[in-house]
């Protein structure tokens, strides 16, 4: 790509440059933004194969199928390299085309591929089978000797996976097991969630230890505000008793109506001719 890019004036090279960077950096955790910079890139050095493939593989990641397909095209042409014609083939899965994936399956362009790009055409061409329906022949596509070997190689994980997927979906459980511990021991970067697939087939569920910490939080609250209300409670149990005498027959708690009358304002200061006549009556 260096050499490619010394093509272009000093300036403009080191803006490509940083964009496609940018892609190689971002098309993992966030393709769309990785989308974006190719753009740039593209719009900058069209004419550049390096800035082209680049392109494409982040509209691929992006499912942007048929734009990608163009600029891999693109790129094929500008290098006469076929290290692209996998990916090219799973484009065209990408848009509803597997017939198309499966006839460049069996093109020359395949036996000038390394055997990282064989395998991964493979991958491709059984992706296609299950596409249509071939779920049988989608398991016999992936039956070969690199699946078969004891070695692992970058690729591994990736086949053994596939082939334990297709088996476990053509009901061949037992199987489906049996390969998907295999592409454990392979998968020592964690490429694959072929734990998360064990564990299901044997049906044990992780239970997640942040949801419980959470869930007990909420509930020591909750007794909180429980023994804040009882505590509460009682405190106005304590205030009624210190103010009426339950032993009382004629005790009734007052309520909150009578409570808030000012006693003072019922007192009546009666003079002496008041009381005579009131002691008469």
């Amino acid at each position: 790509m260096r050499q490619e890019l010394l093509s272009l004036p000093k300036g403009l090279a080191e803006e490509v440059s940083r964009n496609l960077v940018m892609v190689a950096r971002l098309i993992d955790e966030d393709p769309e933004q990785a989308y974006a910079y190719s753009r740039i890139a593209l719009r900058l050095a069209s004419r550049v194969a390096a800035v082209r493939e680049a392109a494409g593989f982040a509209a691929y990641a992006t499912q942007k199928y048929s734009e990608a397909l163009a600029e891999f095209r693109a790129a094929k042409r500008m290098t006469g390299s076929v290290e692209l014609w996998p990916v090219m083939a799973d484009c065209e899965r990408g848009l509803g085309r597997p017939e198309r994936a499966l006839a460049m399956a069996g093109e020359p362009e395949v036996q000038k591929l390394d055997k990282a790009g064989q395998v991964e055409m493979r991958l491709v061409a059984a992706g296609a089978r299950r596409d249509m329906g071939e779920l049988d022949a989608a398991i016999v596509t992936l039956q070969s000797p690199e699946l078969a070997s004891n070695t692992v190689q970058p690729w591994t994980a990736r086949l053994r996976y596939a082939y334990a997927d297709a088996l476990l979906a053509a009901g061949r459980e037992d199987e489906a097991r049996e390969w998907f511990a295999k592409t454990l021991e392979a998968d020592k970067d964690g490429a694959t969630d072929a734990s998360d697939r064990l564990a299901e087939i044997d049906g044990v569920e992780f239970v997640d230890a942040a949801a419980l910490e959470e869930d007990a939080d909420l509930g020591d609250e909750d007794d909180e505000d429980e023994d804040a209300a009882e505590v509460a409670a009682a405190e106005r149990a304590a205030d009624q008793t210190e103010y009426y005498d339950e032993d009382d027959e004629e005790y009734e708690p007052a309520d909150d109506s009578v409570a808030d009358v000012d006693l003072t304002d019922e007192i009546v200061v009666l003079g002496d001719d008041e009381r005579e006549a009131r002691d008469k009556a």
